[in-house]
């Protein structure tokens, strides 16, 4: 989209995803807006970052399709905390837990408040 060549597109790839390899996945209360919401705008910055990189002659060393194979890999070996379940990372943390209780007191009708307020 910036006038890259092919090749310089998938250099472009394999720096953005090297730099997010092995990020967890740990919705707060089964929600995308905590904390992916933030990780995507990042990520949508790295992306950029990584496609001026590749128009300045910067390449992946490791070819892109080797490293969405390292993903999966990484991904698979992650324990099962880790990989969109809730159940780990900040999804624990001590405000975490209170707005996953916050948000399901909601969905049983015991509380009027919007989570938003209780942060």
């Amino acid at each position: 989209m910036q006038g890259g060549t092919p090749q310089q597109a998938v250099h472009a790839v394999g720096l953005a995803l090297k730099n997010c390899l092995g990020l967890i996945c740990d919705p707060v209360a089964g929600l995308v807006e905590i904390p992916c919401i933030v990780r995507n705008g990042l990520g949508a910055v790295t992306a950029l970052a990584s496609a001026d990189m590749a128009l300045a002659g910067v390449g992946s060393v490791i070819p892109a399709d080797e490293v969405i194979g390292v993903m999966l890999d990484v991904g698979s070996s992650m324990p099962s905390e880790h990989r969109e379940t809730g159940l780990g990372g900040l999804a624990q943390t001590p405000t975490g837990r209170k707005l996953t209780e916050g948000l399901q007191e909601q969905r049983r009708g015991k509380s009027a408040k919007p989570l938003a307020e209780e942060e």
